[in-house]
């Protein structure tokens, strides 16, 4: 099950686990990703707090947990392989990966077509 946030973050959802990045369109608007910081793990990650950190070429950015939990892993390749994150924004290019705190906070979110409605507005 994939699902989006308003602020462009993805959640890819298996059992208990949320593997979480950031949309296509999040990484167009960024430019070419050049560095990536993430937490560690065993971190609590609330909803709407910050997982991690990614700086382009235009700007530094905070990646937003779209759902609350404890980071279980972290995609140490982006730290050797930041442009994963432009290459591959819903597969390689992931963050972190946290067991979920309340399943419940998923109702929040959208699916992709919701998603894809709510960019076409942004213009």
């Amino acid at each position: 099950m994939l699902r989006f946030s308003k602020d462009h973050e993805w959640v890819r959802v298996d059992g208990n686990t949320a593997r979480i990045g950031i949309s296509d369109y999040a990484q167009s608007q960024l430019g070419d990703v050049v560095f990536v910081e993430l937490p560690e793990i065993g971190k609590v990650l609330k909803k709407g707090a910050e997982a991690a950190v990614v700086e382009s070429v235009k700007a530094a950015s905070e990646v937003y947990a779209p759902v609350g939990g404890t980071v279980t892993a972290v995609n140490a390749a982006l730290v050797d392989d930041p442009a994963a994150v432009n290459a591959d924004p819903l597969g390689a290019g992931w963050f972190v990966e946290v067991t979920l705190a309340d399943a419940a906070e998923l109702d929040g979110l959208m699916d992709e077509a919701a998603y894809a409605a709510f960019v076409a507005e942004l213009g």
